[in-house]
């Protein structure tokens, strides 16, 4: 199954029918673009899109955009606090789209030291990969792939935003405080690979 969010609604793509509102088998483009479109342009809170071979659904679904990669960090310091960035007045996680040539472990570690000029990390594991749509100012339509590795946090520097890339904070955060002040204001896509992290470390 494939979650991809479309102006912070759920899009599935999935080999059955959800237990959700809307489902729609696919029978070509046509599905992909009816679904887009009512998640885009109405109230639809979400919908599933389901066939058999979800390998076809997927690789029609991707070939409707212009597809951008980009890799980012979770990253934990020794107290067990995650590390967060806030721009527009949103917590997210340090991440930014690979850079020609680089790796996908390369470009995580060097968004993360950017974005919140830390250094001393340590690259962990590939935890998934997140989606989400948009349309840019000239009409291209973008299907964005986040890549999410853990890191840890082995220093005693102090965090910076990165103020030329729109960061005003930096801030590293426990789990009682992700809930009650990231999880509030934050993307879904982020609840999302969070809530995957503390699964696998119950």
């Amino acid at each position: 199954m494939y979650k991809v969010f479309v102006n912070e609604k759920k899009l599935t793509l999935s080999k059955y029918p959800e237990d959700i509102e809307k489902n729609l088998r696919y029978e070509g483009f046509a599905s992909l673009e009816i679904a887009v479109d009512l998640l885009q342009n109405t109230s639809c809170p979400g919908m599933n899109v389901y066939g058999e071979n979800l390998d076809e659904l997927w690789e029609d679904f991707t070939h409707m955009f212009r597809v951008v990669e980009a890799a980012g960090g979770i990253v934990t310091n020794s107290n067990g606090e995650v590390l967060f960035i806030k721009r527009l007045s949103r917590w997210d996680l340090p991440k930014g789209k690979v850079e020609k040539g680089e790796s996908l472990e390369q470009a995580a570690l060097r968004e993360v030291e950017e974005e919140t000029g830390l250094k001393e990390l340590i690259l962990e594991e590939f935890v998934n990969n997140t989606f989400h749509i948009f349309t840019e100012r000239n009409g291209d339509r973008i299907l964005k792939t986040t890549y999410w590795f853990k890191m840890s946090y082995v220093g005693n520097g102090v965090a910076k935003p990165q103020t030329e890339e729109g960061i005003t904070a930096v801030d590293w955060k426990s789990d009682a405080r992700i809930k009650d002040e990231v999880f509030p204001s934050t993307f879904k896509n982020i609840k999302l690979i969070l809530n995957e992290v503390w699964e696998k470390n119950l």
